[in-house]
């Protein structure tokens, strides 16, 4: 049973209590992970690309730890706060290329929640071709609660959301940050995901995580 869908009378209040203290201590559940990306660096560190950059605010975060830094983004309004986010940091980039028109190589790949917007299998086939030796790709990504183990993963992500939000925010928000992410739900489930991973990237790590999203980490092991 999906827990979000359920109309059982006590599930309908609880996720209306939820939504409520949600509202009043937003947070940015992306953002929340780029410590662990910066925790997990590959350690040759020439170029990185992070595709789907959003309000640039990684892409700012890696700039004084790699010799240049690409951020990527279909979406215009995301590229222009993002180009005026980093405007002052030389050795950052913005554009609205696709992975099939990037040369690489990067010695690190990012994507924050960004996956599920794409073509799985021709986007890790990419990946694939666009990673230096030694080089790592990041990922940060929703997925459909759909097995057992799925289900208890996001009723423990929605109980810990609203606590994580007033730690982080105790002081109720007046307004919600702007403008608001392009936003699409996940089809593909983490079962899935972990074997179509290890098809495409063999040796990936993927892990389930609070706030509603996975970790995927790949090392290509090639050697020059």
């Amino acid at each position: 049973m999906d827990i979000r869908a359920s109309t059982n009378p006590m599930t309908v209040r609880a996720r209306s209590c939820l939504d409520r203290l949600n509202a009043r201590h937003p947070w940015s559940h992306n953002d929340h992970f780029h410590g662990w990306i910066l925790r997990n660096l590959p350690e040759q560190r020439r170029r990185a690309l992070d595709v789907g950059c959003g309000r640039g605010a990684l892409i700012a975060a890696l700039a004084d730890r790699f010799a240049h830094v690409e951020g990527t983004d279909h979406d215009q309004t995301m590229r222009d706060v993002a180009t005026q986010r980093t405007a002052e940091l030389a050795n950052v980039t913005v554009t609205a290329h696709q992975l099939d028109e990037l040369a690489g190589p990067y010695d690190l790949i990012t994507m924050v929640a960004v996956l599920h917007h794409l073509d799985l299998d021709r986007t890790l086939a990419q990946i694939r071709r666009l990673l230096a030796p030694g080089g790592r790709f990041l990922v940060v990504g929703l997925a459909p609660p759909v097995s057992t183990a799925d289900q208890v993963w996001d009723l423990t992500s929605a109980v810990a959301n609203p606590l994580i939000g007033i730690v982080k925010h105790p002081r109720p928000a007046a307004t919600r940050l702007a403008p608001q992410f392009p936003v699409m739900d996940p089809t593909i489930p983490f079962d899935e995901l972990c074997a179509r991973f290890a098809a495409e990237l063999p040796g990936s790590r993927l892990r389930r995580r609070l706030c509603f999203r996975y970790t995927a980490v790949w090392t290509n092991a090639q050697v020059i």
